[in-house]
């Protein structure tokens, strides 16, 4: 097929057309195919989809759900799956199973955890993954999915989403490899480059501390790719300009609030610090006190361990 049969097929996407679901936004229709659809090109994009095969990995539902969160109301959620499994309709994305049995569709919408484990993948005709793989025609075909289902005031949010998933991809690989100068270029404060920060730091030591609170120990992830953990400065970015995996830590969200709050530290020696304003009459702190004088978890290598420097900053400043 040649790019125009396919510019033509992203225009006719098998897609709920009821105006009562719907907005304006997305012009009436559904945007989880077309949102699923840029979210793989942005992935091929940044090297990370190198073959037709598409897994339906955390990277890619995290991404996904990237452009559901920039466009959609507030509360309104919904799952990759759905437009993952139900693409086989369109004509050129073919469900990989897991076994030669015969799969049923699912009686209502399918779950990451159902398509999981009933598929190993997904692949593209080979024609379209090519027209995807070359930077050229996979703008082309982008855009004919933004001119399609997302009003004109929509649009400008769906080329910055993808600006900052791939400057945040980027912005990621030099905050591992520890490159200092890596906030110049996005230190002023316009919303896209602090997105491209946030996202980026968020990426980079979320992965480092694979996913796992430094100080509690807990990991949870979501088959829909949420996690309880995020990525916090030990010296405030406003501050330190600093995004480096020396100046952070991956925390759930009531550590990360105990430590913002002085409530939480680290000591000398990697070990948990809680402050004794923990303990007025009125907390009940639950299992922090247990956390006491644990070792932190850290990441494998010592060069992304958090530096003592900050953190003696942090004590002296912030806990008490």
């Amino acid at each position: 097929m040649s790019v125009d049969e396919y510019l033509n097929k992203f225009s006719r996407l098998n897609t709920d057309k009821s105006r009562h679901r719907w907005s304006a936004a997305t012009c009436h229709r559904a945007p989880h195919k077309p949102f699923l659809l840029l979210s793989i090109m942005d992935l091929i994009a940044q090297g990370q989809i190198t073959e037709n095969f598409i897994e339906p990995s955390f990277e890619l539902v995290d991404t996904w759900n990237g452009y559901w969160n920039a466009v959609m109301p507030p509360g309104k959620s919904s799952s990759m799956a759905y437009p993952y499994f139900f693409m086989k309709s369109d004509g050129f994305w073919h469900l990989i199973p897991n076994s030669s049995l015969n799969i049923p569709d699912p009686f209502r919408t399918p779950s990451m955890v159902w398509l999981r484990k009933n598929f190993t993948g997904a692949r593209m005709d080979d024609a379209l993954f090519g027209f995807l793989v070359d930077p050229v025609t996979r703008e082309i075909l982008r855009s004919v999915l933004i001119q399609t289902y997302f009003a004109p005031e929509i649009q400008p949010l769906l080329h910055e989403q993808a600006f900052v998933n791939l400057s945040a991809f980027a912005y990621a690989k030099d905050v591992v490899a520890g490159i200092k100068e890596l906030s110049e270029s996005f230190a002023d404060e316009a919303p896209e480059n602090q997105r491209v920060r946030d996202q980026g730091f968020r990426r980079a030591i979320v992965s480092l501390y694979d996913h796992r609170c430094a100080f509690c120990g807990i990991r949870m992830r979501t088959p829909e790719g949420h996690t309880v953990v995020e990525a916090a400065h030990i010296v405030p970015w406003s501050e330190s300009h600093d995004d480096l995996p020396s100046n952070g830590l991956c925390l759930c969200r009531l550590c990360h609030w105990s430590f913002d709050e002085g409530l939480m530290s680290v000591g000398k020696q990697y070990e948990v610090l809680v402050s004794q304003r923990v303990r007025i009459d009125s907390n009940i702190p639950g299992h922090i006190f247990t956390l006491e004088d644990r070792p932190i978890f850290k990441p494998e290598a010592e060069r992304f361990w958090p530096d003592q420097e900050n953190l003696s900053r942090h004590r002296k400043i912030c806990f008490a």
